[in-house]
């Protein structure tokens, strides 16, 4: 029986099958006593090793089975459900998605699953330590051990790392112990993570300690290299290095990311009842001709309706109304079938935020609203890259460690928060974090030593320099980022799509990067300006207002000009000069007021040529590398128009 014509179904639903797995493993991790999650997660394995079995993919059947029978244990309650399982079935996921991901591409190549199923088979056959369980006594070498300090400890182990605890002598006439401590101190950090000191280190610094200082250390080194390495340090008379190790009695802690919706309060029945989207499946290609079939009818619309003004045709009045009601009905239902929640991306963060928590040793609480906001579906395809470069770095360098939050006087759990929602015709997507801000003095400075002249920036203007290509103000690379790229890729990106963004902050409270989008790509509204003999179009979603000026009113401060409209400074951009085009003399000309984010901006325009609904085009390769322009439309009498990019101008 030939199978091929099965496929394409085959790879959809086992994608959306993953996908539904990630989500509800990772419910469960949060709910592990929810049987109704565990029912669904086991049923929805057994589709797709059914599936796969049916198409000839026996690896990812085998894969599978052997998954479904760690499920069953979860059903029967043989198996606790503890961090350390939920990770191996999560790389479980990780495998069968780039399993997938061959058949798709065509690959012949087979992916190694022996270790991973030996993994699974441990963990069903009970042969498997659960890292989250740490049997033997409980030791507390001069440490008092809170509930942070043990939960901290327990992800360690969770991780595959050992904790230890160091407890050094000085010699009683040791001179400058403090020094001797730093070099313990830098000894110890260079093996792993320090998570305890006692004294404190500012005590160590003051030399307010006797002879002897403990450090609590978190590495993959063994004991051994651990003493070894401080023994070479001298005036030490003793050094004694012992894991430390929990008992079960301590409660358990768990990393963990909450995913949680404050728009709405959610049912018990909404709790334990996916969601089930009825659909047709279309291919890509047909909806695209289709909205191209509808692009092409509006500007022969908008053309009859321009012959029927200039040749006074009375008689089609009625008849084009008609027309132009059918069509714009029609566009707005396949704007609406392009349309998808920006929920088919988000989807992706929670699972993606918990290993970013168990990576950078950090506590995270992902909070997501407004995940039913829409978009197009090219925007819907375009924006994960961005908005995983700003999870990931806020997680990284906004949020800061466990302890430094502690130390602040704040919990020790860091929050980001991912929001979508409606705003006239664009939405909004927001990154938030309650981190530690950004630093303007260093942005500043790090600037200036760029060859940047920050003189007479505005803290808004400085905050937007993190988007330059090559800046970072991180002081170190990491494996999650501060290579002073992604910002950069993340601005251009949103340009690319019409979109804008922006960054507010404040130190100690944390940052919000802002994404505004349009909520579709293909028509628009748009106000139609001409600048010299030229005509320009503007998207009317970045217009806030229009004003008629004298050229006298415009004045100059710090070299850049600016007019003041109801008290209010508005700095212009002359679009003449922007687009090295001639601008009439004329005094009388018009400022098009437009929002850039969260700033308004005057571009200066000689007259307006009204109001008008536009497809946008794609320019060609001679313009397509100019950044003034997004793309092109035709105008009803036929010409040619170019669309102003206004987030590259201003």
């Amino acid at each position: 029986m030939d199978m091929s014509q099965y496929l394409n179904m085959f790879l959809e639903e086992s994608l959306e099958n993953l996908e539904v797995l990630n989500s509800s493993i990772l419910e469960l991790e949060n709910n592990p006593e929810d049987k109704e999650t565990i029912n669904s997660i086991f049923r929805v394995a057994h589709t797709l090793k059914g599936m796969s079995a049916s198409m000839g993919f026996t690896d990812i059947a085998d894969l599978t089975h052997n998954m479904e029978n760690v499920l069953e244990k979860f059903k029967t309650d043989k198996l606790k459900i503890t961090s350390a399982v939920i990770t191996i079935l999560f790389k479980c996921l990780d495998m069968l998605e780039l399993m997938i991901d061959n058949v798709k591409q065509g690959k012949d190549e087979r992916v190694n699953t022996d270790e991973i199923i030996d993994m699974l088979k441990n963990i069903g056959n009970g042969n498997m330590e659960e890292t989250s369980k740490v049997e033997a006594t409980e030791v507390k070498p001069n440490m008092e051990l809170n509930v942070y300090d043990i939960n901290v400890i327990k992800q360690a182990y969770q991780r595959g790392y050992k904790v230890f605890s160091v407890t050094v002598e000085l010699y009683e006439n040791t001179l400058l112990k403090s020094a001797r401590a730093y070099l313990v101190h830098k000894t110890v950090e260079e093996l792993g993570e320090i998570i305890k000191t006692n004294p404190t280190v500012e005590d160590l610094e003051q030399e307010k300690f006797e002879n002897t200082f403990s450090i609590m250390v978190i590495t993959q080194r063994n004991l051994n290299d651990v003493k070894s390495a401080i023994d070479k340090i001298s005036e030490i008379k003793n050094v004694n290095v012992i894991e430390v190790l929990l008992n079960d009695n301590t409660a358990e802690q768990r990393i963990h990311t909450n995913v949680q919706s404050t728009n709405e309060q959610k049912t018990e029945e909404e709790k334990n009842t996916k969601k089930v989207h009825q659909s047709v499946r279309v291919d890509l290609e047909r909806l695209d001709m289709l909205m191209t079939l509808v692009g092409e009818l509006v500007i022969h619309r908008t053309r009859l309706e321009q012959l029927t003004n200039i040749h006074k045709l009375g008689d089609l009045n009625e008849t084009l109304e008609q027309v132009g009601r059918i069509s714009s009905d029609l566009q707005d239902l396949v704007m609406k079938v392009r349309m998808l929640p920006v929920e088919r991306v988000f989807n992706r963060f929670p699972r993606m935020v918990r290993d970013l928590a168990h990576e950078l040793n950090k506590d995270i609480d992902l909070i997501i609203e407004g995940e039913t906001t829409e978009l197009d579906r090219t925007v819907i395809e375009e924006i994960g890259e961005p908005l995983v470069h700003l999870i990931r770095n806020a997680a990284d360098h906004g949020l800061e460690s466990p302890e430094e939050r502690i130390r602040n006087g704040k919990s020790s759990k860091g929050t980001i928060k991912l929001i979508a929602y409606q705003e006239g015709n664009k939405a909004v997507i927001k990154v938030e974090d309650d981190g530690k801000g950004l630093d303007i003095e260093k942005i500043r400075k790090k600037a200036n030593n760029s060859g940047i002249d920050t003189e007479g920036m505005s803290n808004g203007d400085i905050k937007n320099l993190i988007f330059m290509q090559g800046f970072s103000t991180s002081d170190e690379v990491t494996d999650v980022s501060g290579r002073g790229v992604g910002m950069d890729v993340v601005k251009t990106k949103i340009s690319t799509l019409g979109g804008t963004i922006d960054v507010v902050s404040e130190i100690g409270k944390g940052t919000a990067v802002i994404v505004r989008l349009p909520l579709t790509l293909s028509i628009i509204q748009a106000l139609l300006v001409n600048v010299g003999e030229d005509t320009f179009a503007i998207s009317l979603g970045f217009v806030d207002k229009i004003i008629n000026i004298n050229t006298d009113d415009i004045r100059t401060t710090n070299n850049k000009e600016i007019i003041l409209y109801r008290n209010n400074v508005i700095p212009i951009v002359r679009a003449a000069k922007k687009l090295n085009i001639s601008e009439n003399d004329n005094r009388d000309k018009f400022v098009v007021i437009v929002n850039v984010g969260e700033r308004k901006i005057g571009i200066l325009v000689d007259s307006l040529s009204g109001q008008q609904e536009i497809v946008i085009k794609p320019v060609g390769k001679t313009l397509q590398n100019l950044k003034e322009y997004v793309g092109a439309t035709i105008l009803g009498d036929g010409l040619v128009t170019l669309i102003l990019d206004v987030a590259a101008l201003v």
